[in-house]
């Protein structure tokens, strides 16, 4: 008699992860009509150090699910610091992906009825994105339980800016203190490393050093030029400090705890 061969059993897998990516694959085929997601924005998060893995969950329960996290060191003076309520100078930083509408309301509730709600004190701001991955766009989009009001127009004006420097390492006191002077009141630091091609050679500041901090300064767009003037002016690419300064538009900021 012979033996019945025995079936294996497939491996189980949640309906709701199957679900969506099979219409996110339904709708990437060429002869499927296509559906723009929302416009993302990237919702930046400055925190109290040990605060950011609970920040980020505290986020995913109010429909944003999209988290990366690194550490930066504020350049504030403890005099400051407690003028504005931002507590220890060592910082968790969260970069938020979500559509633009949950990111505007989202800063909305935490300027109100979520005020002190969330654990630490810090900063939060968004900008919006000019372009994103397609089918990470979708998967977020889709992802995420929009209230009513759908789509929000990030196009008006801005009130903020966030100055981005890229300084040698050892400069972002002097380059700090720069910018307080041209009217900046404070800013977080984060460390990297330069991996520019040869011709960066020339900039004869950029180039002498591998090793760079970024510097994170967030100012009033009325005085987002004299800052950035001032530090071009005395610590620019080609001096010592070999200063990169560019900067982004904020559409919303609001401060934490």
């Amino acid at each position: 008699m012979a033996a019945k061969k025995s079936k294996a059993k497939a491996a189980p897998h949640k309906p709701e992860q199957r679900d969506l990516l099979t219409t996110i694959i339904e709708k990437s085929k060429p002869e499927a009509k296509p559906q723009r997601p929302e416009q993302m924005a990237l919702i930046t998060s400055i925190i109290e150090r040990g605060n950011g893995n609970r920040l980020m969950k505290f986020y995913s329960e109010h429909q944003v699910f999209t988290h990366i996290r690194c550490e930066g060191t504020g350049t504030a003076t403890s005099e400051i610091l407690d003028i504005l309520g931002l507590g220890s100078s060592e910082k968790d930083i969260i970069f938020s992906l979500t559509p633009v509408s949950v990111a505007r309301q989202l800063l909305d509730r935490l300027d109100d009825e979520l005020r002190g709600r969330v654990p630490g004190r810090g900063i939060a701001y968004t900008m919006p994105l000019t372009a994103v991955n397609s089918l990470l766009a979708a998967v977020v989009d889709m992802s995420t339980k929009k209230e009513n009001g759908g789509d929000v127009d990030m196009d008006q004006e801005q009130k903020n800016s966030l100055i981005l420097i890229l300084v040698n390492q050892g400069f972002t006191g002097p380059v700090m203190e720069t910018a307080k002077k041209a009217g900046a009141r404070g800013g977080t630091i984060v460390r990297g490393r330069w991996v520019g091609d040869e011709q960066t050679a020339q900039l004869r500041g950029l180039a002498s050093q591998s090793e760079k901090e970024m510097l994170f300064i967030v100012v009033p767009k009325e005085i987002r030029n004299q800052v950035m003037d001032a530090i071009n002016g005395t610590h620019g690419v080609q001096t010592e400090a070999g200063a990169l300064v560019c900067s982004l538009g904020i559409d919303r900021l609001v401060h934490l705890g």
